[in-house]
């Protein structure tokens, strides 16, 4: 099946990039820099997706730290911004499945992870020219799943809500697509996918492979 759009919103962790590793290994650092053990690296990747903040809350929740310290979040971005293309690439076909679809439509970036990081990542992989926009936590919108943003992107792209998709891999992005009235493309092979997310409503779409998404969106 295939739906004509006139812009592309893509979530990052998860759907552009495979980063959970890096993110699980700052997030252990911060909790044994606390004197507490690590965590299995598959727990922390499903605390991912809603911003720093909320990951450093739910990881020293988790690891026995009685309450997040005041510098917590400080600590943990101050530790992930020194190792975070460590293991972090983009997922095989997504540069390739930009550079076809950027050349058709107008492609976005929407994510709660904060907005330096993305930038740097973004060009880490040279992947920032592909984009018209994009928005980070800290650039002055509400996170995810607030629609507020991804409102901002479809105006500011010239598009409407019925021509407009997000991509994304978690709960976080369905429910970002649900508030803002705009269809969602499930990314199932990033790591926030779970099957508990379909059946999808109609008019959504699902991809098993960044690839597909040339092939199902069309101009």
């Amino acid at each position: 099946m295939s739906a004509r759009f006139s812009f592309v919103v893509f979530d990052l962790d998860g759907t552009l990039v495979d980063s959970w590793k890096d993110l699980a290994d700052a997030a252990n650092a911060l909790v044994g820099a606390y004197g507490r053990p690590a965590l299995p690296d598959a727990a922390i990747a499903e605390m991912i997706g809603d911003g720093a903040g909320v990951l450093v809350q739910r990881v020293c929740a988790a690891a026995g730290v009685e309450a997040a310290p005041h510098d917590a979040v400080v600590r943990f971005l101050a530790i992930y911004d020194r190792a975070m293309l460590t293991h972090t690439l983009p997922y095989p076909g997504v540069p390739a499945m930009l550079e076809a679809l950027g050349s058709r439509v107008p492609l976005a970036v929407l994510t709660n992870k904060p907005h330096e990081a993305t930038r740097r990542m973004l060009e880490a992989f040279d992947l920032a020219r592909c984009f018209t926009a994009c928005i980070g936590s800290e650039a002055g919108f509400p996170r995810k799943p607030d629609p507020t943003a991804l409102w901002h992107l479809v105006e500011q792209a010239g598009a409407t809500r019925d021509t407009t998709v997000l991509v994304g891999d978690s709960a976080i992005d369905l429910d970002t697509a649900r508030r803002a009235g705009i269809r969602l493309c499930l990314a199932r092979y990033g790591f926030g996918y779970r099957p508990a997310l379909e059946p999808l409503r109609p008019g959504d779409l699902a991809v098993d492979h960044p690839t597909d998404l040339v092939r199902i969106i069309e101009p």
